[in-house]
């Protein structure tokens, strides 16, 4: 199991940060051994939005070899989106990776033309922009639809990481990483997850 975790200039903290922090927990505590992860990017080093200076451990990897690749957002999108490119590294089949993308991340796919036949949310501020590019677009928490998941702004990262450990490895699983992170808000409302893999 190996999962890239894209970053670039500009990228907001939170929404790379709240997905990795669950998902490496799959491996540091033990319920999934052999996983492996990479920070990926097209150079050796980024600032976030906020001024973080991030490694990548992994420079412009082939993101298909990947299981899932998560694709943050931030304020960086706005050049990326037009970064021909990038959009094209970031291009890659679903049938053979889970793409995962958390609120201006979702522009980024759409950009790169993976949102066309499907549903999709992202940061309610940007819901009219993906409009563009998405066959329909929710204001759920998380969209599921066909190995192409999106989560809506900033913090629903942490939620889009919850969902994907019990993705990978269970409900069980899930529930002690989100005790262990002390997150009492997944799932954003009471009652289980619908088989359309959508929180409505």
């Amino acid at each position: 199991m190996k999962i890239a975790f894209v970053v670039y200039d500009g990228v907001t903290l939170l929404d790379f940060a709240g997905a990795y922090d669950p998902l490496t927990r799959l491996k540091t505590m033990g319920f999934v051994p052999d996983l492996e992860y990479d920070i990926c990017a097209r150079a050796g080093t980024v600032r976030s939005f906020e001024g973080v200076t991030i490694s990548a451990d992994t420079i412009n990897p082939d993101l298909s070899a990947y299981d899932y690749v998560v694709v943050p957002g931030g304020n960086g999108i706005a050049g990326l989106m037009q970064d021909r490119a990038f959009l094209s590294w970031l291009t890659i089949p679903p049938e053979k990776t889970v793409i995962a993308a958390v609120c201006g991340g979702a522009l980024l796919i759409g950009a790169a033309g993976m949102l066309h036949t499907r549903r999709a949310t992202t940061h309610p501020a940007m819901q009219e922009i993906l409009k563009r590019f998405a066959r329909e677009v929710s204001s759920a928490r998380i969209v599921e639809d066909n190995r192409v998941i999106t989560a809506g702004g900033v913090t629903a990262a942490i939620d889009m990481g919850l969902y994907l450990c019990e993705k990978i490895a269970g409900e069980e699983a899930r529930a002690k990483i989100q005790k262990q992170m002390d997150y009492p808000y997944y799932p954003p409302r009471p009652g289980t997850i619908p088989e359309s893999g959508t929180f409505r």
